[in-house]
């Protein structure tokens, strides 16, 4: 169901003011995958269909070190797949460049969710 032109009207606007007001989403960096880790998780996975390969050959002749060297390389070619599918980090999001940086506020052990909420609003609108 299609929504009326109020409703779209609304949730334009509601957009619009989320995008100028919220930092966070409009210089959000971006996670994403690293050529390098493509590259080392693809060698991995080739890697570990070389040996579910060899342990299968193996398993013919004497069983358990084939079925071993298997698992083994199905292991590595899942390790390989997680490891190139896995984002990266950008430098900024790391915990030592915001100790480095000394911007951040300490944080109230006390203070509730919804308090530490509506001061880092207060910052982000005072221009902190």
């Amino acid at each position: 169901m299609p929504l009326s032109e109020q409703e779209q009207r609304l949730l334009d606007e509601m957009e619009r003011h989320l995008m100028s007001n919220d930092a966070d989403v409009v210089t959000a960096p971006s996670r994403a995958l690293s050529y390098r880790n493509i590259v080392l998780g693809s060698i991995l996975v080739l890697a570990g269909l070389g040996a579910l390969i060899a342990g299968v050959s193996i398993g013919f002749n004497t069983g358990v070190l084939g079925i071993a060297v298997g698992v083994v390389g199905f292991l590595v070619m899942v390790g390989g797949v997680v490891f190139a599918v896995t984002p990266t980090r950008s430098s900024s999001r790391l915990p030592s460049a915001r100790a480095a940086s000394g911007a951040r506020a300490p944080r109230a052990s006390g203070a509730s969710f919804m308090d530490r909420m509506n001061d880092r609003w207060d910052r982000r609108n005072e221009g902190r």
